[in-house]
């Protein structure tokens, strides 16, 4: 299975972002499953016509949000499928409950402002 990507120079978000999202998403969907390794950051480049340094800025995205893990000199694989997501969002909504707590925001008030930033993100 190769790891066939194109980038579109011209598109609103930047080409470390469309590596990212895409890889991501293929992770998610199973389309890259669990322990595929991922090509070399220098090869992976070179094969999109991309500097080095925006996939590697993609793949440190990536392994933050427990999507990968470099394994050394071994190489970049795709991650076990766990709860990280729902784990690391879990612990942010508790630290933003609460700050806003600290702030004086009661929960409708709190909730009122967690629907915009949402609101924001997912239907920009």
């Amino acid at each position: 299975m190769a790891l066939q990507m194109t980038v579109d120079p011209d598109a609103a978000e930047p080409p470390f972002e469309q590596i990212r999202a895409r890889i991501a998403e293929r992770a998610r969907s199973g389309a890259l499953p669990v322990g595929y390794k991922l090509p070399t950051v220098r090869g992976f480049a070179e094969e999109l016509g991309l500097a080095a340094n925006t996939v590697a800025k993609a793949y440190r995205a990536l392994e933050a949000d427990g999507v990968i893990e470099t394994r050394g000199r071994n190489g970049t694989f795709i991650a076990a499928r766990g709860d990280t997501a729902e784990r690391e969002a879990a612990t942010a909504a508790a630290a933003f409950a609460q700050r806003a707590h600290r702030l004086g925001l009661d929960q409708e008030a709190a909730l009122a402002a967690a629907r915009e930033a949402l609101r924001a993100v997912y239907e920009p």
